[in-house]
């Protein structure tokens, strides 16, 4: 079977359509940078209500407080075209309201097939949630808030990854400042994210400050990073002395050298960010009650293991189908058909950061799972990408953790492998050849 085939789900049946509460107003709201734009109608009224609400605090407690007084504690259905945000935010703990996201693309595509001149005007384009959600109210999920413990974790690992994407992009950058004139011929200051390189450059941030300098200065930087022997320091400081420039003018030395001191500043206070946010999220997801379940995934660590317990969350009831999980999360790609033709592409909407985590265990977890590593190896004989590879390798694992996540049963080898026994499945055999072939080898 080709990877095509693996990651090709049949044609997606008609959503089911899901039953809602009664709700006493429907709601629209046209998101804009200040003022939005909303839309207002009672469900036993044919009237509607348009008026601007500024995004101020007082402005929309001043909106929401007569709502509720109106609607007598009724439930309120809210359509907005955002998922989270500070119009969501604002008044997150109003029970009453019941938000409706739907994609913005879907409401581009409802009023250019009501407006085909593309005339837009803020109060007929609030009307149009308003309309979507009384008519198609039952084809899309309500949004249910997480706890505030979830909430915190989520934004907590979101921000976290941001902080090694600035890490990321300050070491490149760092890197291209050093090819003025730091030549490789130091392989071990590579490495520019490394202690032991930050340390040298910042005493010595020019190749002939480092020859100047003298043994007894060199060899303690070293030792302070943990490199004690004299095979080992005594190569790397001949390889300075041996070390050619690449340019000795002054006018291209002196300012590499002042942004050199900069990108080290700005690395360490990143490395200090990241270090603080690993700092807060080891107790948040140790108190979680499914965080020990995460934590013994293979290749899960303390990185990962927070990252797949916010992807999946705590609404169980939301996707059970394990079938669905895979192109909820945009692993699986999205198959066309017209006519004769038919091609395969990715999934382009999707809950990003939930996509990535995902990929990026499952390429960790090869290293630490045989049944990860045997599903992994025929497609990279067969020629196929590393990253198609690794996806579809990813849409296994999320079958089994999802399977895992819903009876609340921790993850074990051993039970997956005499499940595969037990359909007679091929991967078990080929973990079974490739565990003798690591015993044969030892």
């Amino acid at each position: 079977m080709s990877l095509v085939q693996t990651f090709a789900h049949p044609r997606r049946a008609h959503r089911p359509r899901l039953p809602h509460e009664p709700c006493a107003a429907f709601v629209g709201i046209d998101w804009a940078d200040a003022p939005h734009d909303r839309c207002r109608q009672a469900a036993d009224a044919d009237t509607r209500e348009c008026r601007v609400l500024d995004h101020t605090p007082d402005a929309i407690d001043a909106w929401a407080r007569p709502l509720r007084q109106r609607v007598g504690g009724q439930a309120v259905a809210v359509c907005l075209a955002l998922n989270t945000g500070p119009l969501v935010s604002a008044r997150r703990q109003d029970a009453v309201r019941v938000l409706f996201p739907v994609n913005p693309r879907t409401r581009a595509r409802d009023r250019e097939a009501f407006t085909p001149s593309h005339a837009q005007d803020d109060p007929p384009a609030a009307e149009r949630p308003l309309a979507l959600l009384r008519t198609h109210r039952d084809q899309r999920p309500p949004r249910t808030p997480p706890r505030p413990m979830m909430r915190a974790l989520a934004q907590l690992v979101e921000d976290r990854r941001r902080v090694v994407n600035d890490t990321v992009r300050i070491t490149n950058r760092l890197t291209s400042t050093r090819k003025h004139d730091c030549p490789p011929v130091l392989p071990w200051l590579q490495d520019t994210d490394t202690a032991l390189c930050c340390d040298f450059l910042r005493r010595w941030p020019t190749l002939k400050a480092g020859q100047l300098a003298r043994r007894a200065t060199l060899e303690p930087c070293c030792r302070d990073q943990h490199v004690r022997s004299a095979d080992v320091i005594a190569p790397r400081l001949h390889a300075i002395q041996a070390a050619t420039p690449r340019t000795t003018a002054d006018g291209s030395i002196t300012p590499t050298a002042r942004l050199v001191q900069a990108r080290i500043a700005q690395l360490r206070v990143t490395w200090q960010a990241r270090a603080d946010v690993d700092t807060a999220i080891a107790p948040q997801a140790q108190r979680h009650p499914d965080g020990p379940r995460f934590q013994a995934l293979p290749g899960a660590g303390p990185v990962f293991a927070s990252r797949l317990l916010v992807a999946f969350g705590e609404q169980r009831a939301r996707d059970p189908a394990a079938a669905a999980l895979p192109t909820y999360a945009g692993i699986a790609p999205v198959t066309e058909r017209s006519g004769k033709k038919a091609w395969v592409h990715g999934r382009l909407q999707c809950p990003k950061f939930l996509r990535q985590t995902c990929v990026e265990w499952a390429a960790e977890s090869i290293r630490h799972a045989c049944w990860a590593q045997v599903y992994d190896q025929p497609p990279r004989e067969t020629g196929t990408a590393q990253q198609a590879a690794v996806r579809a390798l990813a849409c296994k694992g999320r079958r089994l953790l999802s399977r895992c996540w819903h009876e609340r049963t921790p993850y074990d080898a051993s039970t997956s492998l005499q499940a595969l026994n037990r359909r007679g499945a091929a991967l078990i055999q080929n973990c079974a050849k490739g565990s003798s072939k690591t015993v044969k080898k030892t």
